[in-house]
């Protein structure tokens, strides 16, 4: 095994195979690392040699792969328990927090709700992590809100807080330094206050003119002391806040998409149909068109269908399945006109729906193309490909 000693890594102490003596490798300040054309190594303390001035004499070479590194690695098995453990704790966590959900989480829908500014999130630590990505959920589900870390605001950060804004603060214990001298601020301002808090006995819980519980028993670290549990409850609760006021709002699809137009997301949200058959070209047969025209045309439009027409009403579909299950049959090709082997009544999709519908109606049915109508007139096909080109799936 390798070992590459980093410049900055305290020394290491490490046993010589064949040795019971211990090497220590020195600091890259102290000592140097030697390079060749045939290895790579550093000079290495030798403890037998009382002799310290002279380098060379105090020092030995040994080569790369002579050193151990002894890890204190997990099993495999191991790691997998620990994970499960981790998930277990926070799961029985979020499972608490429903009996926490008393008036003053209803309280806090309607006060947001009323809000004529915007919600301002504060916190410090981990609970400052947890209260900026609430403010991403709250901006694209319709509650505008901004985020100010709680050590900043008393630096000067205050000053983006207006009449008529609501103010959620998060934090674990409620008593940290930067909370209490916060919150007279924030209290002097007038400003409502909302404390998702996991100390409802706590500074933050006594001044808040609402409390949401986000108590934890205890954290899914093992020594009970970095944020695992505590956080994963702040994001749940703040979610839940989010949530409630989505469906207070009457928050519609088209309204996340006005806010998030970017990605499959966005695609899944505003794309429509119109925006993709157009680029296709437009098969279509008419029902007394004998075989060879009919497979010309599949063949030549290359979307695997064309439509059969009687004048420019849409009378039917064929589809390379309809073909293949043709030559099955014991009349001559040659006899056969489109109307005999297309389907009739086929499925169709309107140009103004979402691709992600039209999507959804080709996965129920089985089917790769639909026959796009505008205007109640037949107007051209969408292919599956088009819809997994734009990354919808």
């Amino acid at each position: 095994m390798k070992y590459t000693h980093k410049m900055g890594q305290p020394a290491r102490s490490q046993l010589v195979p064949g040795s019971n003596r211990s090497l220590n490798l020195f600091n890259p300040v102290t000592a140097h690392e030697i390079s060749s054309s045939t290895s790579t190594g550093f000079l290495l303390f030798n403890p037998d040699l009382k002799v310290q001035s002279a380098l060379p004499e105090c020092c030995i070479f040994v080569r790369l792969y002579h050193i151990k590194i002894p890890l204190p690695l997990k099993t495999a098995d191991q790691i997998r328990q620990i994970a499960l453990r981790t998930i277990a704790e926070e799961a029985a966590a979020i499972g608490q927090l429903g009996n926490y959900l008393t008036d003053d989480f209803i309280r806090s829908v309607e006060l947001i709700l009323a809000c004529t500014g915007r919600v301002i999130v504060t916190g410090i630590g981990k609970s400052a992590n947890i209260g900026a990505k609430l403010v991403s959920t709250f901006n694209s589900t319709g509650t505008p809100a901004s985020f100010m870390h709680a050590a900043d605001a008393i630096h000067g950060d205050l000053g983006m807080i207006r009449a008529g804004d609501v103010i959620i603060c998060l934090s674990k214990s409620g008593d940290t330094p930067e909370i209490k001298v916060l919150i007279p601020l924030l209290k002097l301002m007038g400003n409502k206050l909302i404390a998702i808090v996991g100390n409802t006995e706590s500074y933050l819980a006594g001044n808040a003119d609402l409390v949401i519980n986000s108590t934890v028993s205890r954290e899914a670290c093992p020594n009970n002391l970095a944020p695992t549990a505590s956080t994963t409850a702040q994001l749940v609760m703040g979610d839940a806040l989010a949530v409630a006021l989505l469906e207070c709002r009457g928050f519609t699809r088209q309204d996340f998409a006005r806010y998030h137009p970017g990605g499959a997301l966005g695609k899944r949200l505003y794309l429509r149909v119109a925006d993709l058959y157009k680029y296709n070209e437009k098969p279509e047969v008419q029902a007394g068109d004998n075989m060879r025209a009919v497979l010309l045309e599949i063949s030549s439009k290359r979307l695997g269908a064309t439509a059969v027409l009687i004048g420019s009403k849409l009378a039917g579909i064929i589809t390379d399945g309809d073909i293949r299950r043709m030559l099955h049959r014991e009349t001559p090709v040659e006899n056969l006109k489109a109307a005999d082997i297309m389907t009739r009544d086929p499925l169709t999709v309107d140009a103004e729906i979402l691709v992600a519908d039209a999507l959804d109606i080709m996965r129920k049915n089985n089917i790769t193309q639909m026959l796009v109508m505008e205007n109640n007139e037949y107007a051209g096909v969408i292919h599956l490909h088009d819809i997994l080109k734009e990354g919808i799936i």
